[in-house]
């Protein structure tokens, strides 16, 4: 029996918010309840151990949803379809259990958390992860081997977590917790949006480095620059909360040289 793709999206359908509530009263201008405004219209998508997917897609097309939705934010209703994770449907699986199970969610805009140093919330979050509970000398040293690879100074492991932190700081902390954590599946938010070329490098040697065999990635942008550096095996174009063409690397270049405007004709 083949073993079950890592992660697996069918006819999946969201709406904003949870199920109404009588007198709930909630609407949005239009009258509209706000569990009746869809935002993804029926993603599939398959994405397999050892294959990097990029999705593009323009402002507001529902890309950072399915990002949050995967990691079972509960905001967002599914309403029909199906999300699989090895073969699982973790419909009911809560966003801590998705993360122990090797999910990962490198955020759009990472939140600070003054009082916390990075390596303490490295330290909790791989005893989450992976049970091990590793003595402070022990993660330091394993802490220090990832940032020497990913060329970060080490006195960044004691600052308290993005507090202080420039927008590239942010993301390559992301990319720090992603070398420790080590997931199954990562999926990243627009982790290259405002960095600057030193910051944008270090990002995509951190996922080069991570790529292999046993794991899988869904780096969600607007650009092709990020693409520049990491080569994708799948090029998804997102409009209007559905996948409306798929294709190799060389998609992204055709998007880059055409604009969106010349895949909207498959909307109507």
């Amino acid at each position: 029996m083949s073993e079950a793709p890592l992660l697996q999206i069918e006819n999946l359908h969201v709406s904003v918010g949870r199920a109404k509530s009588a007198g709930d009263g909630k609407s949005v201008g239009d009258g509209k309840s706000l569990d009746d405004i869809r935002i993804l219209k029926g993603v599939d998508l398959t994405v397999d151990r050892g294959e990097i997917h990029a999705l593009m897609g323009p402002n507001g097309s529902g890309k950072s949803t399915l990002a949050s939705v995967l990691m079972g934010h509960p905001f967002y209703r599914v309403t029909e379809g199906r999300i699989l994770y090895r073969g699982e449907d973790i419909a009911g699986m809560s966003p801590d259990k998705r993360g122990s199970a090797g999910m990962f969610l490198a955020f759009q805009h990472p939140e600070e958390i003054p009082g916390v140093s990075v390596i303490q919330f490295l330290r909790q979050a791989l005893s989450n992860r992976t049970g091990a509970d590793l003595t402070v000398l022990e993660l330091r040293l394993k802490v220090m081997d990832v940032m020497k690879e990913l060329g970060m100074e080490s006195s960044f492991a004691d600052r308290y977590l993005n507090e202080g932190f420039s927008g590239g700081e942010r993301k390559r902390n992301e990319v720090l917790q992603m070398a420790v954590l080590e997931p199954e599946l990562a999926i990243m938010d627009e982790t290259d949006s405002g960095l600057d070329i030193d910051a944008l490098r270090i990002v995509a040697d951190g996922i080069n480095k991570l790529t292999g065999p046993e794991r899988g990635f869904l780096i969600i942008t607007h650009y092709q620059r990020l693409l520049d550096y990491v080569t994708p095996d799948v090029v998804h174009i997102f409009m209007d909360g559905r996948i409306v063409e798929s294709g190799g690397s060389d998609l992204a270049a055709r998007l880059e040289e055409e604009g969106y405007d010349s895949f909207r004709s498959v909307l109507t």
